[in-house]
């Protein structure tokens, strides 16, 4: 009697704790399980994310190297992601870039997560408190379900018949064209060796597009500006059809003038080129000689250096300016001015010419000859001391009978 009260009691207990559990919206797996493993002070929490959890439940395990150390807290779903927490014990050590997958213990057997080192990088730092393992270091091991289907559609004949239907169609288009066939592997050869061999230049491209694309996309309020006034351009381009046409053709006239003039001269401009080619020659060979004989010019018809000659010493010049027509003429070589013809009743201009005084050319006088040198000259020109101011009036009267200056 006691025994059956007891259990009646029981009973009614899991009654009323289940039914506290449906009213409060709880589940059995949020309720804490005593004895799990992670679990207790000396613990921490990462977070892994995965693109599918499958029938992922929590208080799942979680291994590494096959060895229970953790199990699952949380499943959230983000979008298409799955979020799951899991809670390790402070004495597993793995890297901050560890993965995590998601396994399954036998063909129907519980799934867990299985975290480990990554084998395609080197291990960096240490997995801690709140760290995250992304998607992109997440997986998992196909499904049971997956397979058999798989094998299903192979078995059923729908895989095995493309299969078939693809070797005869290939055996009816490569018959009889062997030499063809090698012949396009070895194009094909020579492509794929031609696009390694480019591959820095096609990704050089590929980065100038991608800077390309960026600069359009910073200047898209510019272009869709010039865009909306580009109508407006074509509408004047347009309305001036006409001008443009008359412009264009009379563009084309000129040319064609252009190039009549341009054939009708060439034997005259090779003539004057083939005469100014012995000048051009002769330039040529005075060489350094043309720019001393300007300096020349200035100092004329002394040297520069003139001066330098017999220090002391003064020097007499005589200019005569003959301002003759006829003369002028000759020394430039043209020998004899042409008459000008006589016009009935028209007298020829008569043109008066300018007196022109005779040069006055300072020469620096002296204050003596140097030792040995005479100080006379043949006819009494220096009958004078040397330096004095008879002297110089003697020999000046004696040089220049009708007058002039030194």
């Amino acid at each position: 009697m006691t025994y059956a009260v007891r259990s009646r009691s029981r009973a009614a207990l899991a009654a009323v704790v289940l039914g506290a559990l449906a009213l409060g919206g709880c589940s059995a797996y949020d309720l804490p399980l005593p004895g799990g493993a992670g679990t207790g002070d000396n613990s921490y929490t990462v977070t892994a994310e995965f693109a599918d959890v499958l029938d992922l439940v929590p208080q799942s395990s979680v291994k590494v190297n096959q060895v229970t150390v953790g199990s699952v807290e949380d499943i959230q779903v983000t979008g298409w992601t799955a979020t799951v927490r899991l809670r390790l014990p402070a004495t597993v050590v793995l890297p901050d870039n560890a993965t995590a997958e998601l396994k399954q213990t036998s063909l129907l057997g519980e799934k867990y997560v299985a975290l480990a080192a990554p084998t395609d990088a080197k291990p960096q730092g240490r997995l801690g408190e709140g760290d995250r393992i992304p998607l992109a270091r997440t997986s998992r091991n196909p499904e049971v379900e997956e397979v058999l289907g798989a094998m299903s559609l192979l078995l059923n004949g729908g895989g095995v018949a493309q299969l078939k239907t693809i070797e005869v169609e290939l055996n009816n288009a490569l018959r009889g064209r062997t030499g063809d066939v090698k012949d396009l592997v070895g194009q094909l050869n020579t492509f794929v060796g031609g696009l390694d061999a480019q591959k820095g230049e096609i990704v050089r491209a590929i980065d100038s597009i991608d800077r390309l694309s960026g600069t359009l996309a910073k200047n898209q309020e510019k272009i869709a500006k010039a865009l909306d006034e580009l109508p407006k351009g074509l509408k004047i381009l347009a309305d001036q059809r006409r001008q443009l046409t008359a412009m264009l053709t009379a563009l084309r006239d000129l040319g064609e003038v252009g190039t009549r003039v341009i054939r009708g001269s060439r034997a005259d401009l090779e003539a004057n080129l083939r005469a100014v080619s012995p000048i051009l020659r002769q330039l040529n060979k005075a060489g350094d000689d043309l720019p001393k004989s300007f300096q020349l010019l200035l100092t004329y018809p002394f040297p520069n250096n003139a001066q330098n000659t017999i220090k002391g010493d003064f020097t007499n010049l005589w200019a005569t300016l003959d301002t003759n027509v006829d003369t002028i003429a000759g020394n430039l070589g043209v020998g004899r001015l042409p008459n000008l013809p006589a016009v009935p009743g028209v007298p020829l201009p008569s043109v008066p010419l300018p007196s022109v005084p005779r040069p006055s050319i300072p020469v620096p006088s002296a204050p003596g000859l140097p030792t040995g040198i005479p100080t006379t000259l043949p006819g009494g020109l220096l009958g004078a001391p040397q330096g004095s101011a008879q002297a110089d009036q003697a020999s000046w009267s004696a040089l220049f009978p009708t007058g002039g200056s030194r």
